[in-house]
């Protein structure tokens, strides 16, 4: 780590805490966490619990969300002062649909030193514990609370080619899971919930199987739910005309999303496709 940006600031340290697990620490975390002057925390009663099993007796500033823009300029003030500080959340890596990001911004836009400290994380447990192999992955945090914006964000994830990864609330499960299942379909999916916890759960099901499992259960603890992409077919044809019958006849595709589809795989503008498609389409009727 380059720790010459500003040798008069401090430096602002990202560092992983326990999911659930306290055994999940790294020694680096808790060298960190001794040693700086001032630990920032999501809820400083959550974190002094770890510190105090830790026997660490760093002072404590309290960094909610609802306090990330005044905190985080109370806290670049003492880093340009040359204090360095450790910020932490509830559980997992700070910033990650968790409080941090702004103090984080904060800090570059100051040029003080960030350094992250790895450690656990409920993302990447979850999705190391998935068994989706295509390699990559989407995470977009918590789905919006209110169904029709999160319809909508579902519905935009239809033709998605990767796993994509939500955060979940144990009281709005049962209505994502219900959506994701009207919404895209019968998919192959995995939840985690109360991941290191006494009471782990990991699930590879399908978004039905799940969504029965859980109703009217008192379903405790935060879930990833990792939803896998569509089973994609391989177009047949040996042109435009052959690829977009074969579309027409053995795919869910619209005649508007399979020109999109053809346009992108070929390199051709849609306007190109789409007069074909319309006599293909027409014919059928």
């Amino acid at each position: 780590m380059d720790t010459s940006q500003n040798k008069t600031h401090g430096i602002l340290y990202i560092v992983a805490t326990p999911i659930g697990n306290l055994e999940d620490i790294t020694l680096r975390a808790i060298r960190i966490l001794k040693e700086v002057d001032l630990i920032a925390a999501e809820d400083t009663r959550h974190t002094k619990k770890l510190l105090n099993h830790l026997e660490i007796h760093t002072p404590l500033i309290s960094y909610y969300r609802e306090k990330e823009q005044e905190r985080g300029a109370q806290i670049i003030e003492r880093l340009q002062n040359g204090e360095n500080v450790a910020l932490v959340s509830d559980a997992g890596t700070p910033a990650v649909s968790d409080p941090g990001a702004i103090l984080v911004q904060l800090a570059h836009e100051a040029s003080i030193t960030v350094c992250p400290i790895p450690g656990a994380s409920a993302l990447t447990a979850a999705v190391s514990s998935s068994g989706f192999t295509e390699g990559a992955f989407l995470f977009l945090g918590f789905a919006p609370s209110k169904k029709g914006l999160r319809k909508k964000l579902l519905t935009s994830l239809m033709q998605t080619e990767y796993p994509v990864v939500f955060y979940e609330s144990p009281r709005r499960i049962t209505s994502f899971l219900q959506d994701a299942l009207e919404t895209l379909g019968n998919r192959p999916t995995l939840w985690a919930r109360e991941i290191t916890k006494k009471f782990e759960d990991l699930r590879k099901s399908t978004l039905a199987e799940l969504l029965e499992h859980c109703s009217g259960q008192n379903n405790r603890g935060e879930f990833v739910i990792i939803i896998g992409p569509d089973k994609i077919e391989q177009a047949e044809g040996e042109n435009i005309e052959e690829l977009l019958v074969w579309y027409r006849d053995h795919s869910d595709l619209s005649m508007k999303d399979a020109c999109r589809k053809l346009a992108k795989d070929l390199g051709l503008s849609r306007s190109q496709i789409y007069q074909q498609a319309l006599e293909i389409w027409k014919e059928k009727n």
